[in-house]
């Protein structure tokens, strides 16, 4: 790949290449591939790495990464590095201490992308779908203008170089585009995008902001049982 001709600029002056490789494995694939996985890909070209903290993975990537750098195939700046903080580390106070988990568990210094992985929170705690009683998730009132307010932070901080939302719709990015005394605006939304949803409307909103469409299962997918029960 001629990653040089590869990217986009963000409106944040970052670049980001428009090819990525995404490490989401179902809960039957062991955790462990995500580490050979993520190195074959590099050795292929990739260099934008999407990871979660949701995947359960992360640690493994992070070896991944690391161990090419080691080896002097590619230097930590040649990687794009995305993770998306989980809708249980919604809460503002919660949101560097989200991150801060990411990163130890990748031992790197910074990610080059942050996004709120879904506008939707969850209450608190270590589990990631946490439910009642009667296997219901249990919701948090949140306010995402305030979440954002919280990654404004972690950007000054330097512990991500941009930040960015997913799975937001038009009204909900709005919100975070129309608060007042925002300091830095989402220099992405990561949704579904693929020829059966073609995400035309979005597409031409995030234009007019400036704003560059990330998509996932770009070929189409096959979604896990587990939204389907949780989520309906």
């Amino acid at each position: 790949m001629d990653l040089k001709h590869q990217c986009v600029k963000l409106n944040d002056g970052h670049f980001i290449p428009v090819l990525g490789f995404g490490t989401y494995a179902p809960q039957e694939v062991p955790k462990s591939e995500a580490e050979e996985a993520t190195k074959l890909a590099i050795d292929a070209g990739f260099r934008h790495i999407d990871s979660a903290y949701l995947y359960e993975n992360e640690d493994k990537v992070g070896q991944a990464i690391r161990s090419k750098i080691a080896d002097g195939i590619v230097k930590r700046e040649d990687i794009f590095y995305t993770s998306k903080l989980w809708v249980t580390f919604l809460r503002p106070e919660l949101v560097r201490p989200g991150l801060e988990k990411s990163l130890k568990k990748l031992q790197l210094d910074y990610v080059d992308l942050y996004i709120i992985h879904s506008p939707m929170a969850l209450k608190p705690g270590e589990e990631l779908l946490p439910k009642d009683e009667h296997g219901k998730l249990i919701f948090d009132t949140v306010d995402l203008c305030a979440t954002w307010e919280a990654l404004e932070k972690c950007k000054d901080a330097g512990l991500a170089k941009s930040i960015g939302v997913s799975n937001f719709n038009r009204r909900q990015l709005e919100m975070i585009l129309n608060k007042p005394g925002l300091k830095y605006k989402p220099v992405c939304n990561q949704v579904e995008c693929h020829p059966c949803l073609n995400q035309r409307k979005l597409l031409d909103f995030f234009k007019s902001k400036d704003i560059v469409l990330v998509a996932y299962s770009a070929l189409g997918s096959a979604r896990d049982k587990r939204w389907f029960l949780n989520f309906s």
